[in-house]
C-alpha cells in the first residue's frame, strides 16, 4: 500500500485553484486578462525557441514552460508590471536546465535571448519578412554581459522563493508512450501509423504548452497524457480498445472530454494570437507592456 501510494504520488503535480485563475497578481496591477494570455503565450513560445537554439531535450524546455507559467499564477504570484516575461523566462530555462543532464552556462542562456529578441519581428513569431539582423544588434559586451548576468542571478532568486522551490514537474510526455504500448498500438517495429500516432501525440502535448487554459497548471499529467492519446488516435483512424479504456488509467470522461476539446482549440488560438500581434510585437519587458497599457488607453 505504502509503495503504490509512493508511485501515484511520484505521477502528480501541484495544481491551481480555481481563486489562483481568477485572481493574479498582474490582473490586479491593471493587466487586462487577454494581454495577460497574450504575454503568457509570448513568454511560453519565447522559451521554446530559446530552448531549442540552445539544442536542449523537448523535455527540459517544457518543464521550464511549466516553472515560467507557475510564477505569475495567482495573487501571490508574480506580475508582468514587475517581474518582465522576458526575465523569467530566460531564468527559467536556466534553472530547469541547471539541475539536468544538460546544464547551461549564463552567457549561453543571454547570448541567445539577446539574439532572438534582436530580430524584427522576434525570431520565435511566425514572419515571412524577417531580415537577418545585424550581429551588432545581438553582441553583448563585457559590461552588458556582466550586467545581463546580476539581472538573470537575481530573477533565478526571484522565481525560486515565489514558487517555494517546488521546481518538480512531471511530465506527460513519457507517460502518454507508456500508454500507447500498454495498449498495443506502439509496437517494438514501428510502422507508419504507429510513428503517426506517436507524432501526433506528443505534438499535442507540445501545443498544450501553450494553451490559455493553462492545461499543465490545471490537469495532471495522466489526463494530459490520455487525452493526447484519444485525440492522436482519432486524427490518425487508429481504433483503440472498444471499451472506456481510459478509466483504466483513472480518468473519467468528463475530463477526458474537455481536455479534448481545449486540445482542438488550441490551434486555432495561436494562430489568432500570431495574428493579433502580427503589426506590433507583443510586449516582453516592463517598458514594452506600460507602452501598450498606454497604447490601449488612447485608443479606448
Amino acid at each position: 500500500m505504502v509503495a503504490e501510494a509512493v508511485s501515484l504520488f511520484s505521477l502528480s503535480n501541484p495544481l491551481v485553484t480555481p481563486e489562483q485563475l481568477l485572481n493574479s497578481s498582474s490582473q490586479l496591477d491593471g493587466v487586462p486578462a487577454d494581454l495577460e494570455s497574450s504575454i503568457r503565450f509570448a513568454g511560453s513560445h519565447l522559451t521554446q525557441a530559446a530552448g531549442i537554439l540552445l539544442r536542449l531535450p523537448q523535455e527540459i524546455i517544457a518543464h521550464a514552460i511549466v516553472i515560467f507559467l507557475r510564477f505569475y499564477v495567482g495573487a501571490e504570484g508574480g506580475s508582468f508590471r514587475i517581474n518582465a516575461a522576458k526575465d523569467l523566462s530566460a531564468a527559467s530555462l536556466y534553472l530547469t536546465a541547471k539541475t539536468s543532464a544538460f546544464p547551461q552556462s549564463p552567457r549561453s542562456v543571454l547570448n541567445v535571448y539577446t539574439y532572438i529578441l534582436s530580430c524584427s519581428p522576434p525570431a520565435f513569431q511566425p514572419s515571412s519578412t524577417r531580415a537577418k539582423p545585424n550581429p551588432e544588434s545581438y553582441y553583448l559586451t563585457e559590461g552588458e554581459y556582466h550586467s545581463a548576468r546580476a539581472n538573470l542571478m537575481r530573477t533565478e532568486s526571484i522565481l525560486l522563493r515565489s514558487i517555494s522551490f517546488v521546481t518538480n514537474a512531471i511530465l506527460p510526455h513519457r507517460l502518454a508512450l507508456t500508454y500507447l504500448q500498454t495498449l498495443g498500438v506502439l509496437p517494438s517495429t514501428p510502422t507508419h501509423q504507429s510513428r503517426a500516432l506517436g507524432a501526433r501525440t506528443l505534438a499535442h502535448l507540445n501545443t498544450a504548452l501553450l494553451s490559455p487554459q493553462l492545461l499543465y497548471l490545471t490537469h495532471q499529467p495522466v489526463a494530459l497524457a490520455v487525452a493526447s492519446i484519444y485525440l492522436a488516435a482519432r486524427e490518425t483512424g487508429i481504433r483503440l480498445s472498444a471499451c472506456e479504456w481510459w478509466e483504466v488509467f483513472d480518468v473519467d470522461r468528463e475530463e477526458l472530454g474537455f481536455l479534448v476539446v481545449a486540445l482542438q482549440s488550441c490551434g486555432e488560438w495561436i494562430k489568432c494570437e500570431n495574428k493579433k500581434w502580427s503589426e506590433y510585437n507583443c510586449p516582453l519587458t516592463i517598458d514594452e507592456l506600460e507602452q501598450e497599457m498606454k497604447r490601449r488607453d488612447t485608443k479606448d
